[in-house]
């Protein structure tokens, strides 16, 4: 896929350990339900962040009231396609999201299975989608 004009290409990290594929990338200042995660039959992983109209916490705009003096950081819409080399298992995936960086874990499978992952806030600038606690790779980490 052609990287979008309007979107923020997201560096990311990849790394495996065990049974365990693991996605890292920097989306700061997106709420939990502004990011999606696709993982594809045909073996990609889509990472979304759409921006909001105006940064808010609880309700209320970040800059309200306040002078900007240096704007030297522009939030964008997110969006990286990740080709997998392993087949995952989507469903049982796991995706949360804390500090501006959206983390997932994606259990390593015999066959891939798709999934579109959102996550439940747990606070304003954090969320979670926890994965299946009974697939193999999770059992094997606890």
């Amino acid at each position: 896929m052609r990287p979008n004009a309007d979107r923020h290409h997201v560096p990311v990290k990849v790394y495996r350990a065990l049974d365990m594929l693991t996605v890292a990338a920097p989306m700061a200042g997106l709420g939990p339900e502004d990011i999606t995660v696709e993982v594809t039959a045909d073996g990609h992983l889509l990472l979304d962040g759409r921006l909001r109209p105006e940064p808010k916490v609880d309700g209320v705009a970040l800059d309200a009231g306040k002078e900007i003096l240096l704007d030297e950081w522009t939030i964008f819409p997110y969006h990286r396609e990740i080709v997998l080399d392993m087949a995952v298992d989507g469903p049982a995936t796991t995706v949360t999201y804390g500090n501006g960086v959206v983390v997932v874990a994606l259990p390593v499978a015999a066959g891939t299975r798709p999934a579109r992952l959102t996550l439940d806030p747990i606070g304003p600038t954090q969320g979670e989608r926890a994965g299946d606690p009974h697939h193999p790779a999770h059992r094997r980490r606890a």
